[in-house]
Formats: structure tokens, sequence, C-alpha cells
């Protein structure tokens, strides 16, 4: 699921409050930019919504889907040394639209798209996590999501690019003053379709939905530098791609989210919607990915999720789940123990404040993945 609209919100009012509006005149003069106090309308109408089964074609649907009011790319993935020292790693790439339509202009630099990137590194041995944001507009080259000629998403330096026509091989590049990565991904499995074929639904209104899917097993190698020092890793990488318009309920909180990659070659996706009354949302459940590439849709009762420890942060002074028993039922059921391998990957400043972190797995299966944690810090009601 990995929902990031709280962050994707405040971009839109960060850069719409105080909106900076650039223009190249059509005589050749100077480039000029003024400020534009207009507060963002909240009218979702004429953006397409997520009602109907989506005709799936890739790696076309790598690209942007501009009807949709928000979409994200979302890398994840817990690497190692050959001395099996430990990163973990998140890259997201969001795109924002401003409205249903863009306007027509003649400057490159107007843009009816916003683009956030968050980029961070956990680096296990330390304990120490690195965390940074990029915001931009879609205008001027500066930041974009294609498909054609080939597969690109990109804000500035920071992309992921396709190395071949049909985006089975891909480099994520992306550095901060304090850390860097530059990895080569290699896709093991066909896309795993979540929800129903792709349409994933967050509550029971209609279009409250997304369509999502998963590459959930990439293969991995390259380089991570933390300061001066650098390494060489590999593991594997989870992949999502979600694109929407006004998903969640009225009456959502927060969510949980997991994507974990298992050692006997398995994924699981799973997570639960909390609602402000302290329900779960019945109608969002969960993907597990058999060895082969197929997939078994895994309902809401099918899934129980028990906090095992929690963590207080220093920086915000949110409490967090810090660790998770998870039973799977069914005749493929399981039951694991998942533990953030570092406590501190919280996400905070500039208004954002979440937990995304790498995890490590036990029980009947092994292996690593990721967590996301929203809604904790403030409620998501009302906020989309």
């Amino acid at each position: 699921m990995n929902w990031r609209i709280l962050a994707l919100l405040l971009l839109v009012g960060l850069t719409l409050l105080v909106g900076i509006s650039l223009y190249e005149p059509s005589s050749g003069g100077a480039l000029q930019a003024y400020t534009d106090f207009e507060v963002p309308r909240a009218d979702i109408s004429g953006f397409s919504r997520a009602i109907d089964p989506w005709d799936w074609q890739f790696p076309r649907d790598h690209g942007a889907h501009p009807d949709f009011q928000t979409e994200w790319w979302y890398y994840t993935g817990v690497l190692a040394t050959e001395e099996e020292r430990r990163f973990g790693f998140q890259f997201t790439i969001f795109r924002r639209a401003l409205a249903p339509l863009s306007p027509p202009t003649e400057s490159e630099f107007r843009s009816n798209d916003i683009y956030m990137a968050h980029f961070t590194v956990s680096d296990i041995a330390s304990g120490d996590f690195y965390h940074d944001v990029r915001y931009a507009r879609g205008g001027a080259g500066l930041a974009g999501a294609t498909a054609e000629p080939f597969y690109r998403v990109w804000l500035e330096d920071w992309q992921v690019v396709a190395d071949d026509d049909a985006a089975n091989k891909t480099r994520i590049a992306a550095a901060s003053e304090e850390v860097a990565i530059d990895l080569q991904l290699r896709q093991m499995k066909s896309p795993a379709l979540q929800g129903d074929k792709g349409l994933s639904p967050k509550s029971a209104e209609t279009g409250n939905a997304s369509y999502y899917y998963s590459l959930t097993r990439l293969l991995v190698d390259g380089g991570i530098r933390v300061g001066e020092e650098e390494f060489t890793v590999s593991g594997f990488t989870w992949m999502d791609h979600e694109f929407s318009t006004s998903a969640l309920g009225e009456n959502a909180q927060g969510w949980d989210w997991f994507g974990l990659i298992f050692d006997d070659g398995t994924e699981l996706m799973v997570g639960q919607i909390r609602l402000t009354d302290g329900g779960i949302e019945p109608v969002f459940g969960g993907l597990l990915v058999h060895r082969d590439g197929s997939s078994a849709y895994l309902r809401a009762e099918d899934i129980h999720i028990a906090v095992s420890a929690t963590w207080r942060s220093p920086h915000s002074d949110v409490d967090y789940p810090a660790g998770w028993l998870i039973e799977i039922k069914g005749d493929d059921g399981f039951n694991i123990a998942v533990t953030p391998l570092q406590a501190d990957q919280e996400l905070h400043g500039a208004g954002i404040v979440y937990w995304e972190g790498a995890v490590e797995i036990s029980g009947d299966k092994a292996g690593y993945g990721y967590a996301e944690l929203t809604g904790y810090a403030d409620s998501m009601q009302n906020r989309f």
C-alpha cells in the first residue's frame, strides 16, 4: 500500500500557499518569477477514479498516469556486504496533480504536477538513520515520470532509469551530503497485481481505491556510501507503483504496511488501515506471492497483526509499534515475528512525521523487508 499522502498534501500546501510561478516571456525577455498566494481547492471532480479493472500493460504502466491526482514509485530493500554488514534504504518519488487539466502555456517551467522524493539509508551497524527530501515542479525537466522511450522517474539527479526496453533492468541513483546509493536492479518475477487484479480498495465507498502493483523481488548489486566510506552491497529490493484519486475513507486514522521478502523465494504484502474508532478497515487485505510468481489474495480476516513491542521517538515524542506477530490463516498459513533492524527509522522534520524502516523476519519464514507506519503522529482524518 505504501501511503505517503500526508507528505504529498504537505508538499501541495507548501508549494501552493507560497507558490512560485515561473514563466518565460514569448518575446524572449528575462526570466521572471512571482508569488501566487492561492489556496488549493479540494475538488477532485475531473480526475479519474479507481473503479473498474485496469488494462495493465508493461512497461507502459511503469510510467505516469496524469489523469489521476496522486501517484508514487516506491523502492525499499535490505542489502549487505560480503561481511554481512547490513543497510536498509528507501527511495520514493511522488507525483501530485494540482488540477485535472493543465492550462495551455508557452512556459517550460509551468507544470500541473508537483514531485517530491524521499531518500533514506539505515546503517544497521552504527544505528544511524539518514533521511532527505526534495521537491520540484514537473516542468523544465526538473522532475517527471515516463515510460517512453524508456522507463524513467526522476527529481533532479535522483532517479530510477531502465537499462533495457522492457525495464527488466533498472538503476537507482541518489545522493545527499551524508549518504548515496548507486544500485542495479534485475526483475526476478512478473508484476504482482494487488487487490482484485490490481484494483486495491481502501474503503467500501466506490472510488476509494487505487491501482496498485508490486515488483516483489528485484535482485540488487551496487554501492552505498556513508560519509567517506563506500560499501559494495547485494540483496533484494521491493518496488510498489500506485496511482489513485482520493483513495482513503473519511474515518481512516493511519496504516501499518509491510513488504516482506522471504528466504524461501516467496514474498508477502500485508497491512491494515486503522480507523479513528480503533477498528480496522475490513476491505483491505494483502497478497502472498509464490516462488513461481503466482499470487494469492489475502482478505482482512485472513490476517492477524499483534504488536509485540513499542518505541518512543526522541524526535517527535510519538509512540510507534516496534515489533509484530503476524498470523496468516488458511491452507498456506504461517506465523512470523517481524522486528525492526534498528528502532530509530523515523522520518521527521518539515512537518512530515512517519516511521519507515528495515525489518527482520523470523518464525515459520525468515528474511528481511520494510515496514511503514503512519497516523501515529497525526490522524489522517480529512487530509485528502
